[in-house]
């Protein structure tokens, strides 16, 4: 067996908090990415951070056992614009909520692990192009960070 297979028990322990996120938090946050990726979408020329928006919000739904890791390098300086569009008009107000919920998740002991998921979501929250999301323990996840 690979040395970072999931067991039995960090399957069951990634569910477990994957639902207590989702209740507590995780479903308005998602809604709020997808909110913005229909509104990108609507726009037709903003197509790409709408679709950055949704893969996000996925990840925003159920991001315990999944990590958000560079994506294959592309034009850069367009990324770049693009990102900084996004932080003006969308990036920043979803970053707010994730910090709002981190707050509010980390008053309870339970809520900690919560609370930091919400803060490692705050940089992707911002400048989302170029990003992608892949399983934690992924193989691939090594031909995404070093290129």
């Amino acid at each position: 067996m690979p040395l970072c297979a999931p067991t039995l028990q960090n399957r069951v322990m990634r569910t477990l908090l994957n639902i207590i996120w989702l209740i507590f938090g995780g479903l308005w946050l998602a809604l709020g990415y997808f909110l913005a990726g229909v509104i990108c979408c609507v726009l037709i020329v903003t197509i790409p951070w709408g679709i950055a928006s949704f893969r996000i919000g996925a990840y925003a739904l159920w991001p315990f056992g999944r990590m958000v890791v560079d994506g294959p390098r592309g034009n850069q300086s367009l990324s770049l614009l693009g990102n900084i569009i996004w932080l003006v008009f969308a990036g920043v107000w979803i970053a707010i909520g994730h910090l709002a919920s981190a707050i509010a998740m980390a008053v309870t002991i339970i809520g900690i692990p919560l609370a930091i998921a919400n803060i490692k979501l705050i940089p992707v929250s911002l400048m989302p192009l170029g990003k992608q999301i892949v399983p934690t323990g992924s193989s691939s996840i090594g031909t995404y960070q070093h290129r």
